[in-house]
């Protein structure tokens, strides 16, 4: 491409054609059609994998359903092959479908990058940052956190999304995540802030009433309330001292919940032991509410991250949090 002197009359030149100002080989803009064209059902294709129908995938750009679907047909009859196969209730990717996907979202992160690179987001702490932490974690420690930062950067605006699943960085478009226990070994980039002790506990009056136990096998013959994020399976694993091997003690469910603060409300009010994270319980356990149990069979505190996905260059709008944010969750993690 060159740029179009004014006033010579280039636009005449044969064989090329002024874009925005700019001359252009013929010969090129097809093929730049054709790649914006693919990289537009790519950019399709993902987004009906993600929400997992046409049908989703079309209110979600406003987009016509029949023309969501032509797109896919198109890339796949380009790529001469299946990546999707259809049935009334749902899509799955074949084995075609799988690889592609993988190999687009990595080049759909590319150009995303390119567009904040050219943007100036590696040149000014700037845009959006997405993050993600626990539930009660966020709103307890975060978002003091969050108040000063936004105050500090008036260009970045944040938003944090709160839940105690694990989210993907790529499919749910996170830039960086809160994360409590051992890393996967996926290429994640992790700053330390901390580690945090998992608790028992329960009420006085629950403790009064059925006892206290005094060792994790005893929690069989008691009533427990069970966090699915943190318990999963009815048993709790433990640690006795003295070096002796791992415990893997049968609880006996009487409430499963889906929140923290839900798991430590019941226990609060008498319905069973529950066993929590300990900033989750803290402030149960300052008024008096909540009492640890088993502390001589606690397990390791759990390391506390600052992740991220792998990136050639961190935007400044990341590091930039990274340097604010780590001291103060480092702090804030100490004092619980």
């Amino acid at each position: 491409m060159l740029p179009r002197p004014v006033g010579l009359g280039w636009d005449k030149v044969a064989g090329f054609t002024a874009v925005d100002n700019i001359l252009v080989s013929q010969d090129i803009i097809p093929k730049i059609g054709i790649l914006v064209d693919r990289f537009e059902a790519m950019s399709i294709l993902l987004l009906t994998v993600e929400r997992g129908s046409f049908t989703a995938a079309s209110k979600a750009l406003g987009m016509p359903l029949p023309t969501v679907s032509r797109k896919v047909g198109e890339l796949e009859q380009h790529l001469g092959a299946k990546l999707l196969t259809r049935t009334t209730r749902k899509l799955a990717l074949t084995d075609t479908g799988t690889a592609f996907v993988a190999a687009a979202k990595r080049i759909v992160e590319d150009v995303n990058e390119a567009e904040r690179q050219a943007a100036g987001e590696f040149s000014l702490p700037r845009g959006e940052l997405i993050l993600t932490a626990p539930v009660l974690f966020g709103r307890l420690h975060l978002l003091p956190i969050l108040r000063d930062f936004l105050a500090d950067f008036p260009d970045i605006d944040v938003r944090l999304v709160l839940s105690d699943r694990n989210l993907h960085f790529i499919d749910d478009h996170i830039n960086m995540a809160v994360r409590i226990g051992a890393l996967p070994d996926s290429g994640l980039v992790a700053t330390p802030i901390g580690a945090m002790r998992s608790v028992v506990c329960a009420s006085p009056d629950f403790l009064r009433t059925h006892g206290t136990p005094r060792h994790p096998q005893e929690l069989a013959g008691m009533p427990c309330v069970t966090f699915e994020f943190q318990s999963p399976t009815p048993t709790w694993p433990f640690q006795p001292p003295g070096g002796k091997a791992p415990i893997q003690a049968p609880v006996r469910s009487r409430l499963s919940v889906s929140t923290a603060e839900a798991a430590v409300w019941a226990a609060e009010n008498g319905i069973g032991l529950t066993r929590v994270f300990q900033y989750q319980c803290d402030a149960a356990l300052r008024r008096g509410s909540l009492k640890v149990v088993l502390s001589d069979f606690e397990l390791e505190p759990l390391p506390m991250n600052l992740v991220h996905a792998p990136r050639r260059a961190l935007p400044l709008k990341m590091r930039t949090f990274l340097d604010f944010a780590t001291p103060k969750l480092r702090e804030r993690i100490r004092r619980d």
